[in-house]
């Protein structure tokens, strides 16, 4: 069934690098992660590839007094992009931008300060970038990552996953330089859906994840 067809995040990014494998070589590919789900996936992919991995933090700007309405969103390398169309309708004025922006700019500078632990971010500029997360609902997070990553000039920028809509993953194709999508399900509800081990990722497993690739790999 469906349903089975990944263990848990691990085995999604072994089956994804794979498919990234099979399809084209990599050099000069840096591969990007949206914490905390697809931290896992982005490992194994990034272990595959040769690559370095990071931690790409995006966090949506909500509309004072309606959050779940998007009217931007900051990312990791002091990236903001927004959505001029929803602060002329909603009306909102620069000073709530503002507090908006520092409320949120605070929680991603914490986040980014305890999965990196000092470590400086991995390349953007110029390369190829895979931005992974463990699969997609709606894609509005991802998509506002995208914009952001496009302000740090990378070569190119390839949305993976393992499973998403398929009208998802169309609508991605007009955003992306490419969109790699395991699983198209027309039945799809949740991503948790097409895993049997759908765990919440936790601070420390990032941590753990990040701190692995980053070390040099053992001499045999």
């Amino acid at each position: 069934m469906a349903q089975d067809r990944f263990l848990d995040r691990r085995d999604a990014g072994r089956q994804l690098a794979s498919r990234l494998l099979s399809q084209q070589a990599w050099p000069d590919t840096t591969v990007l992660a949206l914490p905390r789900g697809g931290v896992p996936v982005a490992y194994e992919v990034a272990q595959a590839l040769g690559a370095p991995l990071d931690v790409f933090l995006v966090r949506k700007l909500g509309v004072p007094g309606y959050e779940e309405v998007a009217m931007g969103a900051i990312a990791s390398g002091g990236v903001r992009v927004l959505n001029e169309d929803v602060v002329r309708r909603a009306g909102v004025t620069p000073q709530a931008i503002a507090a908006v922006e520092k409320r949120e700019e605070a929680e991603l500078n914490r986040r980014e300060r305890a999965y990196r632990e000092g470590r400086t971010p991995a390349p953007i500029q110029g390369r190829t970038v895979l931005l992974i997360d463990d699969g997609i609902a709606t894609g509005a997070t991802l998509r506002a990552g995208l914009k952001a990553l496009r302000a740090l000039s990378p070569a190119r920028v390839v949305v993976a996953v393992p499973v998403a809509p398929p009208e998802v993953c169309r609508a991605l194709r007009s955003e992306a330089d490419e969109v790699v999508c395991l699983l198209t399900p027309p039945d799809f509800m949740a991503v948790g859906q097409f895993y049997r081990d759908f765990h919440q990722t936790t601070d420390e497993e990032v941590r753990d994840l990040l701190a692995r690739a980053a070390s040099p790999p053992e001499k045999e």
